[in-house]
């Protein structure tokens, strides 16, 4: 008889924690490998955790919406367990839910503003706490009042994000002394919040309104965009560019392609393959920043804006896509898009993106000015397809015919992308797609 601990699994190199979404078995219930226990969800992609033995599940660690940091132990496992002692586990009490006693640390703060350890009579808060405090608005006075449940009585994330959700409803009992007494605990460098005198009323909506609370996925694409805004300069650029050549030579080989690769050939996988030679010109676009450091990604993985039936948005990444041909590409961007539509992308899908494309002209849009997908520094946005009367120049002089015309725009970064980069690269990409060989052979 052993015990095998499952732990929260890693899910892309820049993710910390995941939340739980749903527990599809109990202390008691048999499992076999590789079935499914739970779901999670971070803030990229929703995701399925399987059984890593067969067994009887012994103990869950954590409930429903709680976040879990990466590597801590969620479940434990029983095998080869007698009988007797399945049984005693089915008649197991509720399970107590353990707080994961890991250090949260991020980079957002010094580590002189950590708070003295409770050896000086000080309660210790964490940075990211801190942090926390400092965008809500919350002091020191009141940081004071939320009761911890993590080690020694600390104040952990989820304490200070459940007091934020219900800080609408706290009632300030500390008499005017005792709020001076405790500010004074704040430290070093660490700025300090003035109590807020709102009392959160909730807002009043006049007139014939439907109020809609956003989803989990809504929040976060909100933050990460505003988020996106507050850390890139960005400076978008337009082109026009005559696909006339791309559109008639798709046309022609759709129905043999479909027929003998069993996949539908879509504009995306072609726009992606100007991107990529484009990319290899031009390679700072392909970059990101860290501090006062370019780091150029030689990796280009290029992500696709996928809209989901939800009406929200993700993000599937096409790993080394300049190491693909058209066939490769158009196999990659038809799986992505049905498993993020299905909701089976893996957390691997959505990490190591080095440059992102959406098309928005699916939804009928002529043009757009798409926003930065952070960490990385461009994102390329195409039109919708227009045919339009056209001047065209040749030696016996110019003509007007009629033209496949589609815009592209380019959203770049300019704390290291110049105007003069930022359009090179663009009409770099609208030439690839006007010199589209009518004549390839696929």
């Amino acid at each position: 008889m052993s015990v095998v601990e499952l732990t929260m699994p890693k899910l892309g190199e820049s993710i910390m924690e995941a939340t739980i979404l749903k527990w599809h078995k109990k202390v008691g219930d048999a499992v076999v490998q590789d079935e499914t226990i739970l779901d999670i969800a971070t803030d990229k992609v929703d995701s399925e955790v399987p059984s890593t033995a067969e067994g009887i599940i012994a103990e869950i660690l954590f409930a429903e919406n709680d976040v879990v940091p990466i590597g801590t132990v969620i479940v434990r496992i029983q095998t080869g367990a007698a009988e007797g002692a399945n049984t005693a586990i089915v008649n197991n009490v509720k399970p107590e839910y353990e707080e994961a006693k890991i250090v949260e640390e991020i980079p957002y703060l010094p580590t002189s503003n950590i708070a003295a350890t409770q050896n000086n009579g000080v309660r210790f808060y964490s940075p990211l706490v801190l942090n926390i405090a400092q965008s809500e608005g919350i002091s020191m006075f009141d940081l004071e009042k939320i009761p911890g449940t993590g080690q020694d009585g600390r104040v952990s994330k989820k304490d200070i994000l459940a007091y934020v959700a219900n800080k609408g409803n706290a009632t300030n009992l500390a008499t005017p002394a005792q709020q001076s007494q405790q500010a004074m605990v704040m430290p070093t460098n660490t700025p300090v919040v003035a109590a807020s005198t709102n009392t959160n009323a909730p807002a009043i909506y006049t007139g014939n309104v439907e109020v809609i609370e956003m989803d989990r996925m809504r929040k976060l694409i909100s933050k990460h965009m505003t988020d996106s805004v507050a850390t890139s300069a960005h400076v978008t650029s337009f082109a026009e560019c005559d696909v006339t050549n791309l559109v008639l030579w798709r046309e022609k080989v759709k129905k043999d392609f479909e027929k003998r690769e069993g996949e539908k050939i879509t504009f995306t996988p072609l726009f992606i393959e100007a991107v990529v030679k484009s990319l290899k010109k031009y390679p700072m676009l392909s970059s990101s920043v860290d501090g006062d450091k370019i780091i150029i990604k030689k990796d280009l993985n290029i992500g696709m804006a996928t809209a989901l039936p939800s009406g929200n948005l993700i993000v599937p990444v096409i790993k080394n896509a300049d190491q693909l041909n058209i066939t490769g590409l158009c196999k990659q961007v038809n799986g992505l898009a049905a498993a993020a539509r299905s909701g089976k992308l893996k957390p691997d899908d959505t990490t190591g993106g080095t440059f992102t494309l959406t098309n928005v002209g699916t939804f009928g849009s002529i043009m757009g000015t798409p926003i930065i997908n952070q960490p990385q520094v461009a994102i390329m946005a195409v039109g919708a397809i227009k045919k339009r009367p056209m001047v065209i120049e040749s030696p016996q002089g110019d003509s007007i015919a009629i033209r496949h015309m589609m815009y592209i725009s380019l959203s770049y970064d300019h704390r290291i992308i110049d105007g003069a980069l930022g359009s090179t690269f663009l009409n770099a990409v609208s030439k690839e797609l006007e010199n589209f060989d009518f004549n390839r052979v696929v």
